[in-house]
């Protein structure tokens, strides 16, 4: 079996589903501390968790707030019902905690979203590894490209091609032949940054 590539193993750790099963465990976490926060919410869900009755006289809320606290604590998970009785279970939390942690974006990833470019670095060496990569990516060392063949391989990682392809020129990987009809792809450790003084 041969190893992903590096494009692969980025698509597959910001896939649509991984990205929506992080999204959902973060917004979980938003939505429970978010029902906990309010004074009623947790009062009510305190009175389940002692085994308290939860009435209307015991809560001091009119029927149809405590039914809208209630409906807020079966959606999310903090209390279910179990043979017609109100109980907080432990379990939303556990599988919380046994969430895996969302991971933060390293490398050039922090500057992708789906394989594409969201935001230039500010710093210049970043914004050179960011460029490094997307030659490794799009071009072989040495091939010789048309104007519309260069566009063609860039507009997969950005909407403004003119811009990335500027930029690749400017940091010297990416050279335009002096007719200026093509351009040749230089490997990224044959180039040194340009001088900037």
């Amino acid at each position: 079996m041969s190893e992903l590539s590096r494009s692969e193993r980025r698509q597959n750790a910001s896939s649509p589903g991984a990205r929506q099963r992080a999204h959902s465990e973060l917004n979980a976490w938003r939505r429970i501390v978010g029902i906990l926060a309010n004074d009623e919410a947790r009062g009510v869900y305190a009175r389940i968790v002692l085994g308290e009755p939860v009435t209307e006289e015991a809560t001091g809320l009119r029927e149809r707030r405590l039914g809208r606290v209630l409906a807020n604590l079966v959606d999310s998970g903090l209390v279910s019902e179990d043979e017609g009785a109100l109980v907080a279970s432990g379990e939303m939390f556990r599988s919380m905690l046994a969430a895996e942690p969302v991971q933060r974006a390293t490398g050039v990833d922090r500057f992708l979203r789906d394989g594409r470019i969201e935001q230039y670095p500010a710093s210049a060496g970043e914004r050179r590894e960011l460029l490094e990569w997307v030659v490794g990516e799009a071009f072989e060392p040495g091939a010789q490209l048309t104007e519309g063949d260069v566009n063609e391989r860039l507009e997969r990682f950005t909407d403004d091609v003119a811009v990335l392809r500027r930029y690749l020129v400017d940091h010297e990987l990416l050279e335009r032949t002096p007719s200026g009809s093509t351009y040749v792809a230089v490997a990224a450790d044959q180039t040194s940054p340009p001088d900037r003084s």
